[in-house]
This record gives structure tokens, C-alpha cells and sequence, in this order.
């Protein structure tokens, strides 16, 4: 794959993302990353921002908020072009049941519109679950916390950071 190293620079240099409290906690941990802002479509997901991004779907997380049966939230991130099994993540992360929250839900547990949800800087600290095969990965794209904008990193900072639990729960999408 041709490096689109120099594209990611200028583009960074010709659009300024302020910061968000995911980049905020990265800043303040250390962690390297990079800045990838698109133009966010309602209902465009991880292909709209890979396509606009050049990116391998593969390799942008999506960043899930999902409760549990007695209503806990909790976070699982998915390669982009997978779904998750919530009955494969239940059964592996001990709950009877895993779906869904409804949006409204979702950004009163994160702290974040839905569709500019990131797993870092969320308004209370919930349980991390990631695919394990993320973690292979040698770089990934995830929300940097505001629609329209990835942040590059080591998928490594996810355990590191977050305690993520890698699981096995994905589906072909």
C-alpha cells in the first residue's frame, strides 16, 4: 500500500481540529497520535470516513456504547467492517445480554454525540472491550472524540490506556 503519509500533513496543516477531551487525555498521557478531520455524512460511518480518508475500513475502530441486562454501560470497539456479536461478548464478558443503548442513552454514558463518540476522555469510565484482532493491527483510526474527526494511533494504547479486554466477538458485516 503507497504511503499517504505527506496527504494526512497537509490536510492537518489546512484544517485545525481544537482539542476535545479524548485529545486531552491523550495529550496528558503522553500518547502519540495523528489528526485526520473529514467531512462527517449522517449515517456515513466508518466507509464514509475511510473513503473520504483513504483509509482501510479494516483499520478505522468504531467506538460502540452498549448496556448490559441490568442497564450498565460499556464500550466495545469493532473494526469498521465487522459487527459485533453481543451474544459472543456477553457469554465472553461474563453478562447474561449485551445490546445496544439508544442514542440519547449512549451520549448521557459517554459524554459524546453519537457518531463522534471516542472510547478516550467519555464522562464516566466504562468497561473497554476491543476485538481482538484490532490489536494486531499495526495503526489504527478511531474517533478523536467530535464527528468528522480519527485520531491515528498505536492500537496498543488502547490496553495500555484503557484496560481494554480483548475479545472474540466479531461478524463479517
Amino acid at each position: 500500500m503507497p504511503s499517504t503519509r505527506g496527504r494526512y500533513h497537509s490536510r492537518m496543516a489546512t484544517k485545525h481540529v481544537s482539542e476535545t477531551p479524548a485529545t486531552a487525555l491523550l495529550k496528558q498521557r503522553g500518547v502519540a497520535y495523528t489528526e485526520h478531520p473529514y467531512d462527517y455524512v449522517d449515517h456515513g460511518g466508518t466507509t464514509e470516513s475511510a473513503r473520504q480518508l483513504g483509509l482501510d475500513e479494516h483499520a478505522v475502530v468504531k467506538t460502540l456504547v452498549m448496556q448490559d441486562e441490568a442497564g450498565k454501560p460499556l464500550i466495545v470497539l469493532m473494526h469498521g467492517d465487522r459487527k459485533v456479536s453481543t451474544k459472543n461478548l456477553a457469554r465472553q464478558s461474563g453478562r447474561k445480554s449485551i445490546a445496544p443503548c439508544e442514542p440519547e442513552v449512549a451520549s448521557r454514558h459517554s459524554g459524546y454525540l453519537v457518531g463522534g463518540t471516542s472510547p478516550f476522555g467519555t464522562k464516566k469510565r466504562l468497561p473497554v472491550f476491543v476485538e481482538r484482532s484490532v490489536l494486531a493491527l499495526p495503526r489504527i483510526w478511531i474517533n478523536g472524540g467530535r464527528r468528522g474527526y480519527l485520531v491515528g494511533i498505536d492500537p496498543a494504547v488502547l490496553v495500555d490506556l484503557l484496560q481494554a479486554v480483548p475479545v472474540d466477538c466479531a461478524l463479517a458485516d
